[in-house]
């Protein structure tokens, strides 16, 4: 075996001990755990050279090895393959999953199976706004003159506002309403809506204009929020069954509270169809050094809604992790898709 090549092998070998063990893995526990063809004195040179390459580190004097960023990085990239589900995981999911009632459901259910799988901290985000479908516009009367404004996307997201009016309405009015949004907005792209909106005013009868103008106001604010700025957190609790990986926890609590971080992360993968694994100062926060970020975004006939994720120590099980958060993000995009 070229030496470069053994060397990647006592790197992968060091790095499954250290996650099994969470103990610094020497020379001798590799020669007898592993069947790496050489000798423990030639396994000593090549961790040698690994630490010079800054891919392993020794905490402290006459202890074994423990792989930095740079090693978790260096094997995550040449992982050759993931652990693939259970039978009994794929039934678990399928099982829970398949009882969701709306997206709000979808997405609970998601990030519980998620956090379950992998004993870790899992997030989903909501499908964004921008990246959805008009499906309907529903106009409720609650008085003569309330209203209750209610969008729904092709993605199951609902938004609902409160509208009071200046003077009673007829319910005839709320109706032709209804009917001028649903046949000017159904279908299109929650993206071209603003422009459509604008233009609606001028083209309407003068009774209705008034009311038209508050309406679609109304309907522009709900589109300029940041709605895509919504998650669903699951399985906090499992960081406190880390102690040895989050000795100071709470900078990662802090963390996650700033949804912000968790947000900027799903995002940057939003649109990718890889599982991407963020590593230590990777995270680009520093209450995150401590850990690695498996997300991968979940996808709906063809279009991009949002982004699934785990967050945990970097002496993760990567392969495990990775294949788990690639499952649930397809699954909710095939729940989402039917929908």
């Amino acid at each position: 075996m070229p030496i470069e090549d053994r060397k990647l092998e006592v790197l992968r070998a060091i790095v499954e001990d250290y996650i099994e063990t969470n103990e610094p893995v020497g020379s001798k526990a590799l020669a007898d755990r592993h069947n790496l063809g050489v000798s423990p004195a030639t396994i000593r040179n090549d961790m040698a050279a690994l630490e010079e390459d800054g891919l392993i580190i020794q905490p402290h004097t006459s202890a074994g090895r423990v792989p930095t960023d740079a090693g978790y990085r260096l094997f995550v990239d040449r992982l050759t393959s993931i652990k693939p589900l259970s039978v009994a995981e794929r039934r678990a999911i399928h099982a829970f999953l398949d009882h969701a009632v709306d997206l709000d459901d979808v997405l609970t259910r998601a990030v519980r199976t998620l956090a379950q799988l992998t004993r870790n901290v899992a997030v989903v985000q909501y499908p964004s706004l921008s990246r959805s479908e008009v499906r309907h516009i529903e106009i409720v009367q609650l008085t003569g003159s309330r209203l209750m404004l209610v969008l729904i996307t092709d993605t199951g997201r609902v938004e609902q506002r409160l509208v009071e009016l200046p003077s009673v309405v007829s319910e005839n009015d709320v109706a032709a309403l209804r009917n001028l949004l649903n046949q000017r907005l159904r279908d299109h792209a929650l993206s071209e809506a603003p422009q459509i909106i604008s233009d609606l005013p001028t083209s309407t009868a003068p009774e209705l204009r008034g009311l038209v103008t508050t309406l679609t106001t109304v309907l522009l604010e709900i589109l300029i929020e940041k709605h895509s700025d919504r998650i669903v957190l699951g399985g906090t609790s499992n960081l406190t069954e880390n102690t040895l990986d989050f000795p100071a926890i709470r900078p990662v609590l802090e963390a996650l509270e700033e949804q912000v971080v968790l947000l900027r992360l799903l995002d940057q993968s939003v649109s990718s169809t890889q599982v991407v694994v963020r590593i230590g100062n990777e995270t680009e926060h520093v209450g995150l050094a401590g850990t690695s970020v498996v997300t991968t975004g979940y996808h709906a006939r063809g279009a991009t809604l949002g982004a699934v994720g785990v967050l945990g120590p970097r002496r993760m099980d990567y392969a495990h992790t990775m294949a788990r958060v690639s499952a649930v993000a397809r699954y909710v995009g095939e729940l989402l898709a039917e929908r």
